[in-house]
């Protein structure tokens, strides 16, 4: 009897009692398959586990919380990953999970996944589909849907730390399994930082995520080198008037017809400030003013999402909006105790960078493990992802995320229901293959 073979066997009641039959076997025959290759071996353990993972997953998808009240969701990622073998402290930058596996001197790997839903009611027709109702902090109720994919990210993470705990012999190191808080809010990677995520655990030499991809086949994965997702920051714009008579309108300084001139003039930042090698959106996402139809208001509330790549595009965008919205003022005669307010949300998610020897690398391995044909380069995006906190510390960790499809086989890619959709599903099987070994495989490179 070998050396895993013993020391996994010892627990073999536990396992059996905790994550099934299928799982416990997985472990024993892994043990005993010494002549496959390192990727066959992966494989044959995921087949083994895999009605347990996809029990957990189905568990977790019926039962999403809101950011910052995922209490349940990383007590049961905790105990998922404790009996998989890993140190495991919870409460970490509030709901945050943190578990370590430990296999001598080597290198650290950070391997994050995240916990929280959305505010969107499900409408996938799943058997286990979400009905969870739960207060949205505002005083109002609201349905949560694991509409991102989140459920899966967090079955693979427990995937691939049973796979870990196991193949002992195949890496060395330290594996840091993270699971984050409040990514939908853009914070609590930066409330586990704040929390010494780098001080009290091990830190990471390179740090590792991935997320589903709603344009993507499932059983594919996508890779990108340099920024993949955006700066992502959240504008109130108050826009103020002097209000009065809808007949009188000379008697007044209307907020509505201001706003609209702004909301336009906004738009010759991307066209006329920002080279067109640059990217940056600037959407107005929301127009609230006035109560009646004869009664011009004093002012108007504007929302604004800013997409960007570059702190320095970020940082040119935002004091355009502000001097565009003051400059209309001022050309409308607007006194100066009326000016428009602008403010920029703490909300705010850095740009996502893969590092580009990174990337390569592990896109290199990803395309010896999975084929070719199922590894792609795909392009950035202007959504937002807070792992890119991870990478933004003093330690500058090398990040890569990576996409992994999604879509079901045979479905239109361009007709599947996106992100954050009340209809979005991935096709489970092969995209919880995917995802548990490629980030075994990435690991496994890494942690040599």
């Amino acid at each position: 009897m070998n050396w895993i073979h013993r020391r996994r066997t010892a627990s073999l009641p536990s396992q059996l009692h905790r994550s099934g039959l299928a799982w416990a076997l997985g472990v024993v025959l892994s043990a005993s398959g010494l002549a496959q290759s390192p990727a066959e071996r992966v494989a044959s353990m995921f087949r083994a586990q895999e009605p347990s993972l996809h029990q957990l997953y189905r568990e977790l998808h019926a039962a999403p919380e809101l950011s910052w009240h995922e209490v349940e969701t990383s007590k049961r990622l905790a105990s998922e990953l404790r009996a998989a073998g890993a140190e495991v402290t919870l409460g970490v930058g509030t709901n945050g999970v943190v578990a370590v596996l430990r296999n001598g001197a080597g290198p650290t790997v950070l391997l994050r996944c995240d916990l929280d839903g959305l505010p969107v009611k499900e409408e996938t027709g799943l058997a286990f589909a979400s009905t969870r109702r739960t207060q949205d902090g505002r005083g109002g109720e609201t349905a949560v849907m694991h509409a991102c994919g989140h459920d899966l990210h967090m079955t693979a993470a427990v995937g691939v730390t049973r796979v870990l705990a196991t193949l002992t012999n195949l890496w060395k190191g330290t594996v840091v399994v993270v699971g984050q808080p409040a990514e939908e809010k853009g914070s609590g990677a930066r409330a586990m930082l704040r929390d010494g995520l780098y001080q009290r655990f091990p830190r990471p030499d390179f740090a590792l995520s991935l997320h589903c991809h709603a344009a993507l086949p499932a059983g594919e994965v996508g890779v990108v080198e340099g920024y993949m997702l955006a700066n992502v920051d959240s504008l109130d714009i108050r826009v103020r008037g002097v209000g009065g008579h809808g007949a009188y309108p000379e008697a007044t300084k209307d907020p509505i017809v201001l706003a609209a001139q702004s909301i336009l003039a906004l738009q010759t930042i991307r066209s006329r400030e920002i080279g067109a090698l640059d990217a940056v959106v600037v959407t107005v996402g929301s127009v609230h003013g006035g109560s009646k139809h004869n009664v011009i208001p004093e002012d108007v509330a504007l929302q604004l999402t800013v997409r960007s790549y570059t702190d320095d595009v970020r940082n040119r965008t935002l004091a355009a909006i502000r001097r565009i919205v003051r400059g209309q003022a001022m050309a409308a005669g607007i006194p100066e105790d009326r000016m428009p307010e602008v403010v920029v949300q703490d909300e705010f998610t850095p740009a996502l960078y893969n590092d580009p020897a990174l990337a390569r690398r592990l896109s290199g391995v990803l395309t010896g493990w999975l084929g070719a044909s199922r590894v792609k380069t795909v392009r950035p995006a202007m959504g937002g992802e807070d792992f890119s906190e991870f990478g933004r510390t003093a330690e500058k960790v090398p990040l890569m995320d990576l996409w992994v499809g999604a879509v079901p086989k045979g479905q239109d890619v361009a007709k599947a229901p996106s992100l954050h959709s009340s209809r979005f599903a991935p096709e489970l099987a092969p995209a919880l293959e995917t995802a548990v070994v490629a980030l075994t495989a990435e690991v496994l490179e890494l942690a040599r």
